[in-house]
């Protein structure tokens, strides 16, 4: 764990008990950015002498003035009360008087298997091969991109998530159309450095 390095102490503070936590990076990066953000609200009070009033005004403004979704809120929530539990450790009671974001309904934008496959058609080397995993195995990004030669089981076709979101561990499907490229793929690596790699590295 790399120690933190923003340029105020409190949130390397804040960005220690998140790291403690085994949060992945973009959950921290998104929790700082709205601990600033609820700093700069209320004219660069310190969070200390603040409490569930001036949360639930921040949170209102993000719905009515912002006109946030209804998951942004949530994150900046969920932010806060990671702040204030383990960051001040000064939990946080019952909030009351936020205006709720309202939910939108979306239909998800998916990709027919034609696009998809024109779009890996469009691709080469360790783009193809990752975006292949992404997928074909149901990867998050993060998981692909940290991903371990001894997370790959080609004997039983597995792919071993260890601490992916949620800190929870996960096993998923390796497919057959990639075993050979990624075995050529480790195998042109050790060619070049001597041995396997830790990681799965762009060439």
């Amino acid at each position: 764990m790399t120690s933190s390095s923003y340029s105020s102490p409190f949130l390397n503070q804040v960005s220690d008990a998140i790291r403690v936590r085994h949060y992945s990076i973009r959950t921290e990066q998104a929790y700082i950015d709205w601990i600033k953000r609820f700093i700069l609200f209320h004219d660069k009070k310190h969070p200390k002498s603040m409490a569930e009033p001036e949360v639930a005004a921040f949170l209102t403004n993000l719905a009515v003035s912002r006109q946030v979704a209804a998951s942004t809120q949530n994150q900046a929530l969920n932010a806060l009360v990671f702040l204030y539990r383990h960051g001040l450790h000064q939990p946080l009671q019952e909030i009351h008087g936020i205006a709720r974001a309202k939910k939108k309904q979306k239909l998800p934008t998916v990709l027919t298997h034609d696009e998809v496959g024109r779009l890996l058609k469009a691709l080469e080397g360790i783009h193809w091969l990752t975006s292949c995993l992404l997928y074909g195995s149901g990867l998050r990004l993060l998981e692909c991109l940290r991903l371990r030669v001894m997370n790959l089981d080609f004997t039983h076709r597995a792919i071993y998530i260890i601490d992916g979101k949620g800190n929870k561990d996960r096993i998923v499907t390796l497919p057959d159309e990639l075993i050979i490229p990624l075995q050529r793929h480790l195998s042109s690596v050790k060619n070049i450095q001597g041995s396997y790699p830790a990681t799965l590295p762009a060439q």
